[in-house]
Formats: structure tokens, sequence, C-alpha cells
């Protein structure tokens, strides 16, 4: 019996864990009596035969795993070429590993995808699948992917908290910077906060949409004027005309790119060109590794998602990413689907603009059917002083 390897890639999520621990329980349900290896710290542990054995994992680990955030077995973001991918056929030969399962974004279909390749040149059979994981919810073609659940659920819940101190004292401009280099479903996300038509956020900034600074300001001013705090939720991907960051980046690799600081960035034109008192705030990897906002949801689909690419591999489909299709929203059913890893690599699902209002400073009611099934509502929270 050949054995199997699981190694993660990318950022990590609140739910990536119960994703490997879902793969780890079909397998020990369908009686697997190969070796589970997970590459310690993802793809470079894979080419540097770093490996964690999981065969043996106790039931009681495999429950605490599935509620940790993070990594467990680690990740990474190393960059892979010929010459890696052909030294990673192999540490598979070499270990007798005949099945290989990543968890992660477009990025990491792109890695098993390029294993699957190099593989058949060499006539090695091996069957590789994907994991969908992803917080900015950028992966094609699934409906969602898990980690977005439980990451928008906090960023819907932290607008909607700052609201309420907004309201207490309505001096100022809150600038919210969320994840979301390309995409802009988290940012869309925080328009679930809102209960009644005024309510945070007032403007939402998309990273798919060029910034406008004069009318930015235009509407943070009259936002300002009209209700006297405003909450402005800015992607950190935001860009100019010209496609280039309205913030320097301040560090970049192969294929990510770390952004300045747009939420200070914003605040600062605020101040400067409204003479208007202005914050930022930053959740960061906050919003990608809160237990206590981890969605319920989100934890199981994590694991069907991972029970269902073993059940692929397993059955020799190749080449295939698990993935959810939505049967309907009220109530909410989906089922899972296999898609072809080549319909995934490196392709971006971009937050579209039917979602967006007119004005694209928010979104549409559309997109709130589509999400409120996911992340539900805020906590109920009361005010006074808009009450007359």
């Amino acid at each position: 019996m050949k054995n199997i390897i699981i190694g993660h890639g990318g950022g990590p999520t609140s739910v990536l864990n119960a994703s490997l621990a879902g793969a780890i329980k079909e397998l020990k349900a369908k009686g697997f009596d190969g070796k589970i290896y997970a590459a310690r710290f993802g793809s470079k542990g894979l080419l540097n035969e770093d490996f964690i054995d999981l065969t043996n994992i106790s039931d009681h680990d495999l429950e605490v795993l599935i509620h940790t955030p993070g990594s467990a077995i680690g990740t990474s973001r190393f960059p892979l070429y010929d010459k890696e991918y052909e030294q990673i056929v192999d540490v598979l030969i070499k270990h007798n590993i005949g099945y290989v399962l990543f968890s992660g974004g477009n990025g990491s279909m792109d890695t098993i995808g390029n294993i699957y390749k190099h593989a058949l040149k060499r006539d090695y059979h091996i069957v590789c699948g994907g994991i969908p994981k992803t917080v900015d919810n950028d992966i094609s073609i699934t409906d969602h992917a898990p980690g977005f659940i439980s990451c928008a659920k906090f960023i819907m819940q932290s607008v909607s908290d700052c609201a309420q101190d907004i309201k207490g004292l309505p001096i100022h401009v809150s600038v919210i910077e969320v994840m979301g280099r390309n995409a802009g479903w988290l940012a869309a996300s925080s328009a679930l906060a809102r209960v009644n038509e005024e309510d945070a956020p007032h403007i939402i900034l998309f990273p798919e949409i060029p910034f406008d600074e004069d009318k930015f300001l235009k509407a943070v001013k009259e936002k300002h004027d009209k209700y006297g705090g405003v909450i402005v939720v800015a992607s950190e991907g935001l860009k100019n005309k010209d496609g280039s960051p309205i913030v320097k980046p301040v560090y970049k690799t192969d294929r990510a790119t770390y952004f300045g600081d747009v939420g200070s960035h914003l605040q600062m034109l605020i101040i400067e060109k409204l003479g208007i008192k202005a914050r930022s705030e930053k959740p960061g990897l906050l919003c990608r590794c809160s237990t206590a906002l981890t969605s319920d949801l989100d934890l199981e689909e994590a694991q069907l998602m991972g029970k269902t690419a073993v059940d692929a591999v397993l059955d020799e489909k190749n080449g295939y990413m698990a993935g959810i299709k939505r049967i309907s929203s009220n109530p909410y059913k989906i089922e899972p689907i296999l898609i072809p890893i080549g319909k995934v690599m490196l392709e971006e699902s971009i937050f579209p603009e039917k979602y967006m209002s007119e004005d694209k400073y928010n979104v549409s009611k559309e997109f709130i059917e589509w999400l409120k099934p996911l992340v539900g509502t805020p906590k109920e929270a009361i005010s006074f002083v808009d009450k007359k």
C-alpha cells in the first residue's frame, strides 16, 4: 500500500486544521493502511523530506485539531520551479507516496497541479488532489472556500461593534483596513453589520475599483456632515487608476505583495485634506485566526472538503480540487463537488461589479442574500442616542 502526504500552502485560517482533521478522519474510516504523513511547513517540508507522521494520531487530538487555528503542521509561501518539482517527485518515489493532498488557494492548486505533471513525465503513478482554503474567497468556481466564512464573520462583528463606539462619540472617521489583495469579498462582508440604512459601514472601498481620491474625500465629508461619526472599510489592495497600489509596497516576493498601511494613508488624507479627526484600525492576522468568532458552518464545511478530497484520491480521481456547489440559500443547502485543478491554478475570483452598488461604495441586495446564509447577522445591539 502506498502512503499519503498532506500539506498546507499560503496563509493559515481558523479552520485550516479542520480540513486536515476531516481528511485524516476519512482515511481512518476508509481503513487506509499506508502511512499518513504531513509535510512540515508545506512545500518546503515536502522538498526537504521533513515529514510529520500522523498515522496514529488519537481521536482526542483530532477533535482538538478541529478547533485549533493556524496550521498545526506549518505552511509556507516557498516558491517552486521545475528543478524543485523534479526533486519532489524523487522524494515521493523514495518514500513510496502515491497520494498527495494540498490545502490552499489558487497558488497551492498550481503547486499540486505541477507535482502531478512532473510525476506524469517520470511515469510515476501518483494521485493528486486539492482542498480549498482562503480567507479572501478568491478561488474560482467553488461557491466559497473554507476560511472565508469565519473571517467575514469577524469583519462583520468588528464593524458592528465599532459602529456602537462611533455612535456614542460621533466626532471622527474610523478607517478599518481588511485583507483581500485583489478581491473585495472580505471588505464587502462588512455590509452585514448594517441593520438600518444609515448604519455603518458608510463607505466600502473595493480593490477591483480604482481609487479616486477626490470622489472618496467628497463622500467622506458628506457622510460626516450627515452622521458625525463615519466608518470606512477599505481593502488592503486598493489601487490607483494605473493599477499601482495607493501606498508603496513595503515588501515583494515572486507572487505576493506586502502593501503599505492603507488604513493609515486614508486616515491622513482625511485629516490633512478635510480637517476631520480620523483613526485607522487594522485587524490583520486577528481576523483569520480568531477562535472566538470561528463559524460552526465553516468548521463543518472545512472538514467536508478534507473528506471529499480524500474520497476522490482513494477512488483514483486524479487532479481535482474539492469544491462547494450551492443548491439553495433559503434554506441553505450545498453539495460537495470536484473541480479540475487546471481550472483553478492561479485563477482568481474577484468581487463582481454585479454585487456592488451603483456608486461602487456599497454592496447590492443580491450580495447580501448570497452572504447572509453563510455569516448570519451581528449580535443584537441597542442605541438610545439615535431614538428621538
